[in-house]
């Protein structure tokens, strides 16, 4: 990291805001709502994309479940996550939507949505409250660098030098690209030496090598009331079979166990295995027990599917699996679908990925997630390094950061913290 900061924040110029997602929008409301000035540049022709993507079928924007349940959401980045939602939390978002206009209800999964159950209508409310207060939106502006220590974009085929206040950058991960998230805003803050990491999908599919028998039989239906197992962590819902495997929230929710599993298999280490309980609410004792009673008579398909009373998609995935030896006994069948043994090949690209992993490095970052060295120049949402699984509790995560980096640039204005010191 260079010794001195690169950004030169300009006091006469308005604070600028990179990125028109959840987390640059709600730094802009939340700082012309203290009476500052402040424009935000987005590279896409209109703002928030993804956002209104996501609320195609629904916009999940946070969870019900008690507060003290979600730290296991964020893994590693917990504790720096939830001091974010220590400052505005799923009750907070809630009342947030609710003053756009965009009530909202808990689901029976326990997920909030609006009651619209989409996102233009709370995009529409949203950008009106901006414009009332004198945020100003650039469009088709994308940023590029710096130059004598002001951001410059490019908009129209034209490069603008624009001075800044100060300088917040939430340009989002790498997915979904065609939206606007590219990771081109990492690349910038690594050119100026901050560290973070690649860009990898997260809430993404996994490949598996389907029969074709299988595909075509059996593509595009859902594994319910499930159980999956990886790296010695099981998580329960629901997975969809797919053309090239399986997606939904058990596998996403197995995200950073599934990279890890792939990347030992790479390395030598054996295949990455994932483990189905097609029965999770029953034990091997009971499942062996009522397998004993079905007619011997019957092939081992028809005894599975009247003692499990299995789907045809559960009876086709368990011959997707190694087989079992012929002779194999009732309890070897029950403990089969207590974890049917599935390879994982690999994942689907940033390109399909609902969110991505990786990032600007938060040990960089002070606790109002300014670039430590670099002076007035900030980081919000899915730029930073840390994921969470779909539910509410990624785009919970994004809007709080962008409380966060509000409250810091206006404490930082204000003289009242620290600009040295990473966390």
């Amino acid at each position: 990291m260079s010794p001195l900061p690169a950004f030169q924040p300009d006091p006469a110029s308005p604070v600028v805001v990179v990125g028109a997602g959840p987390a640059g929008l709600m730094v802009a409301e939340r700082l012309s709502a203290a009476g500052v000035a402040v424009e935000v540049h987005d590279r896409m022709p209109s703002p928030a994309r993804k956002l209104l993507m996501a609320g195609r079928g629904g916009l999940n924007l946070t969870h019900s479940e008690p507060l003290d349940r979600f730290p296991a959401r964020y893994g590693e980045a917990a504790p720096g996550v939830m001091d974010w939602l220590s400052r505005f939390g799923p009750q907070d978002l809630r009342d947030w939507a609710d003053g756009l206009g965009a009530e909202t209800f808990v689901g029976s999964s326990g997920r909030v949505f609006p009651r619209a159950m989409k996102a233009s209508p709370l995009l529409r409310a949203w950008l009106k409250r901006l414009q009332d207060q004198g945020v100003t939106l650039h469009s088709g502006s994308r940023w590029i660098g710096l130059e004598d220590g002001a951001p410059v974009f490019e908009q129209a085929g034209e490069r603008r030098r624009i001075p800044a206040r100060a300088l917040v950058v939430a340009t989002g991960g790498a997915s979904w690209p065609r939206l606007g998230s590219d990771g081109q805003g990492r690349d910038v803050l690594a050119d100026l030496g901050v560290p973070g990491t690649g860009f990898r999908p997260a809430n993404v599919g996994a490949r598996l090598d389907w029969s074709e028998e299988f595909i075509a039989a059996h593509a595009g239906q859902p594994l319910k009331a499930v159980a999956l197992t990886l790296e010695r962590r099981r998580v329960r819902g629901e997975a969809m079979v797919t053309r090239y495997g399986l997606e939904g929230g058990a596998i996403y929710d197995l995200g950073p166990e599934l990279r890890r599993a792939l990347a030992r298999a790479e390395g030598g280490d054996g295949p990455a295995r994932l483990y189905i309980d097609l029965r999770p609410s029953e034990t091997a004792e009971v499942l062996a027990a009522r397998l004993a009673k079905a007619p011997s008579s019957l092939s081992r398909a028809n005894r599975l599917r009247r003692a499990a009373r299995l789907r045809p998609v559960e009876l086709a995935l368990l011959r997707q699996a190694p087989p079992l030896p012929a002779g194999a006994d009732d309890r070897a069948l029950a403990e089969r679908l207590k974890g049917v043994p599935l390879t994982i090949t690999g994942l689907q690209g940033l390109e399909r990925a609902i969110s991505s992993a990786g990032g600007i490095d938060r040990a960089a970052l002070t606790p109002s997630l300014m670039i430590a060295g670099h002076p007035g120049l900030f980081v919000a949402g899915e730029l930073l390094d840390w994921e969470a699984p779909t539910g509410g509790y990624l785009l919970q995560a994004v809007m709080a950061s962008g409380v966060v980096v509000a409250d810091g640039v206006l404490d930082w204005i204000a003289g009242a913290a620290p600009v040295m010191e990473a966390q």
